[in-house]
């Protein structure tokens, strides 16, 4: 069984590799369009903001649910991005780094949110500082969005 939303794949199993195959091909599609901008030597800026707006749109969609179970598609993904960068010619954030920060501001909306359903999961120490780490017996309970933005939330402490 195959449940398809608007860009997110779901298959019975909980693998994201048809999800994946699925944004590698559209985001391939998309490619083209940086490459004819580049030969008509369009600014580095204009090239940047339209693969941020299209292309990293598409990689990163849905990106807090599916990036942490998933690390071989991710290396699919993330290669698309590369051959974004050396189209446009300029450093572009990492689909990891674009997680980690996408899940940091998700987290603090969540600690904002006193009436979300999550709200309860995040339990700080006794210090008041850092957060209770999720026990997880399983890879995918531990790969999953709550225990892994406590590890964030927590990396990101100053």
């Amino acid at each position: 069984m195959l449940i398809i939303t608007v860009w997110v794949h779901i298959s019975a199993d909980l693998s994201w590799s048809v999800n994946t195959s699925a944004l590698v091909k559209k985001a391939q599609q998309w490619l083209h369009f940086p490459r004819v901008l580049r030969k008509e030597q369009l600014n580095t800026q204009l090239l940047v903001t339209f693969y941020r707006s299209t292309i990293e749109g598409l990689l990163t969609y849905a990106v807090s649910v599916w990036h942490s179970s998933c690390t071989e598609e991710e290396k699919k993904l993330q290669r698309v991005a590369n051959i974004a960068q050396k189209i446009i010619g300029c450093p572009l954030p990492s689909l990891s780094t674009i997680y980690n920060s996408r899940c940091l501001s998700r987290a603090r909306n969540i600690l904002k949110d006193t009436t979300h359903p999550g709200f309860h999961l995040f339990n700080l120490l006794p210090s008041g500082r850092r957060f209770r780490s999720i026990r997880a017996r399983t890879n995918r309970l531990r790969d999953s969005f709550f225990p892994i933005a406590v590890t964030i939330l927590n990396s990101n402490v100053h």
